[in-house]
């Protein structure tokens, strides 16, 4: 290690997020700013090392192991290192060797705490490497305690002047379907007029419609500010016994928020739309639930819950749509002629479905199942089902992986033998129905037709090595859109020219390695969360590579649900095709590291398992 120098200020400050510390922060840190060099080969880091600080790479090349084989990254010139242990236990998490003759800009712990706390920008760079809750956040998440007033208020409020006559706002309520109108001097709120005030103050004091609104109207009204919480704004109105309030900026009103607004993003919560699909009489009524879903998701992204929390809530709403489907399906044909089981797979089976889906399902029969006798009926079930799922907006599955689909309509003993042919002869299609059949989830009808069922093909499949093999293979021709120099490959043709699709190059390689991992660790958890988390546990993937790994997932899930939102909110109907231009450099680089982390797991375990060709 080399004695302070001046100049690695100005070295450090060309690298983002750096670039933005303010002259205070650079004059307080540049004093104990180290440099250090490091030989080829020399080993920086061993996991469990106490970190002194943050490491920024001035020049040369680091190699980040889970173990001795276990590559996780390779870091490179204004790149850094240790984010991670310092902003959990302040131990490396990784060991870091130098892959050649290296220098590295130390920038001491005490400061790295000083500027998450003092630097917006810095706070905001290293929040992804912060250990978080995949959980719930409470009962509430996207609830009023977590939406603002300028999430939930009408954006134009309808106004007119003191002078204006009572007849006149009455009509400008019924021409805009309100019940208040905001009484402005010029850009000065003056005062509010509403629906009951005409009831109360004109209608039952005998006034007539020449009166002027301010005579009647509430002066100089409450208002709450557009980045107060829902909460705050029901509490607001509860006190002073009124059902609207103006929202106002520095003064200058910008829009109005009343109970409807507040009571209609209560209701507009996965449970209640589930309440009113168990109430649903036909799939029409089930597709206006479903008209409310995008809003649902846009107001989950809003409130920041965690990907997994979404999606599950999502494909909650699925569920219960199938189930209901069903339930009128048997009411129409009858009770069913032998037990059976709807089960789900795809992502309705992860439970990892967002703003877009097509329907992926299948029904296991007894073993009493006779064609001849009882294949109409299920059909029927199977198709009247489908029909209803695609009248949501689950649309047809483009390979007909569908109960409606005969093949997919079989007892448990012909479904037992459609796996242990598929892992007895790995070839394509095998490959592709096993990694769609692995994510199988019941969803309704005789659940003792799944049991054991999942827990025997895992392992027959674990044994089979050759299957193992050709699994991993398949998984791994799911490429992220990384380049050379880490630079983001994008869709050169078509509609979605200059595109990222973050499904098939972002979330589904992700996917595949979490079907790996169940495989190789015997898992019977179809969420691939769960099966992340459950490998590290089992021992097959590194406890490291586990936590980069499920950082990696959050932010791609979450950079594609951001996107769904986002055009949820222009009126447009969501899809998986982002151009990164629309991200900024900060959003830019996490992506590519998130796609950097899912590479170098893709490359271990095609090292590690012995990939075929």
């Amino acid at each position: 290690m080399t004695d302070a120098d001046p100049a690695l200020i100005e070295i450090l400050c060309r690298h983002a997020p750096f670039d933005d510390l303010s002259e205070e922060l650079r004059d307080r840190i540049a004093p104990d700013l180290r440099r250090l060099e490091i030989g080829a080969d020399e080993v920086l880091l061993s996991k469990g090392d106490p970190l002194d600080g943050l490491y920024v790479i001035e020049s040369g090349g680091f190699d980040m192991q889970a173990g001795a084989q276990d590559l996780v990254a390779h870091r490179g010139p204004g790149e850094i290192m240790g984010e991670r242990g310092l902003l959990r236990d302040g131990t490396a998490q990784l060991n870091v060797q130098a892959t050649e003759d290296s220098r590295l800009i130390l920038i001491p712990k005490a400061h790295f705490e000083t500027l998450l706390s003092r630097c917006e920008t810095v706070a905001r760079w290293f929040q992804r490497a912060r250990p978080t809750d995949p959980n719930e956040t409470g009962p509430y998440a996207t609830g009023l305690t977590a939406l603002q007033v300028s999430d939930l208020m009408s954006n134009k409020p309808v106004t007119c002047t003191p002078g204006t006559t009572i007849s006149d706002v009455a009509r400008l309520m019924r021409k805009h379907g309100i019940s208040s109108v905001v009484a402005m001097e010029g850009d000065r709120l003056s005062g509010i007029i509403t629906v009951h005030d005409l009831t109360n103050r004109v209608l039952a004091e005998d006034l007539d419609g020449t009166v002027t609104v301010a005579q009647v109207m509430t002066p100089d009204p409450v208002t709450i500010a557009p980045d107060r919480l829902g909460l705050d704004a029901l509490m607001t109105l509860a006190e002073l016994g009124v059902n609207h309030l103006p929202v106002a900026r520095n003064g200058r009103v910008v829009g109005m928020i009343g109970k409807t607004d507040l009571f209609r993003q209560q209701a507009a919560t996965a449970s209640h739309m589930v309440a009113d699909i168990a109430g649903a009489r036909s799939a029409a009524d089930m597709a206006h639930v479903m008209e409310r879903v995008p809003g649902l998701l846009a107001q989950l992204v809003q409130a920041g819950v965690k990907p997994g929390s979404i999606t599950r809530r999502i494909t909650d709403i699925t569920d219960a749509i199938t189930r209901r489907l069903l339930t009128l399906a048997e009411e129409k044909l009858g009770p069913p002629p032998v037990p059976y089981l709807w089960a789900a797979c795809g992502s309705q089976g992860r439970r990892e479905q967002t703003g877009v889906s097509d329907q992926d399902n299948c029904l296991i029969l007894d073993d009493a199942f006779r064609p001849d006798d009882h294949d109409a009926y299920f059909a029927e079930l199977a198709k009247y089902v489908s029909d209803g799922l695609d009248i949501c907006g689950f649309y047809y599955c483009p390979g007909d992986m569908m109960a409606t689909n005969p093949r997919w309509r079989q007892p448990r003993g012909v479904w037992r033998n459609y796996f242990a042919r598929w892992i007895r002869q790995p070839d394509t299609e095998a490959q592709m129905l096993a990694s769609v059949m692995f994510d199988l989830r019941p969803i309704a009808g005789e659940t003792a037709l799944f049991d054991n069922l999942q827990e025997e093909v895992l392992a027959k499949a674990k044994k089979n090595s050759i299957f193992v093999a050709h699994m991993i293979s398949n998984s791994l021709k799911h490429t992220v859109p990384l380049g050379f120099f880490r630079g983001l490959t994008l869709i050169r043709s078509g509609e979605n020219r200059n595109t990222i699709d973050l499904k098939a190059s972002g979330v589904v390689p992700v996917v595949d390695l979490g079907r790996i991992y169940a495989l190789l660790g015997s898992l019977t958890d179809a969420g691939t969360r769960q099966r992340i988390e459950g490998a590290r546990d089992a021992g097959v993937i590194s406890t490291s590579g586990a936590h980069d790994l499920l950082d990696a997932y959050d932010l791609i899930a979450e950079t594609r649900l951001r996107h769904q939102a986002g055009q949820v909110a222009r009126g447009e109907a969501p899809d998986n095709f982002m151009n990164p231009e629309d991200m900024s450099d900060l959003e830019r680089n996490h992506l590519r590291d998130a796609f950097m982390v899912v590479k170098t797991m893709q490359s271990a375990i095609g090292q590690s398992r012995g990939a075929r060709e």
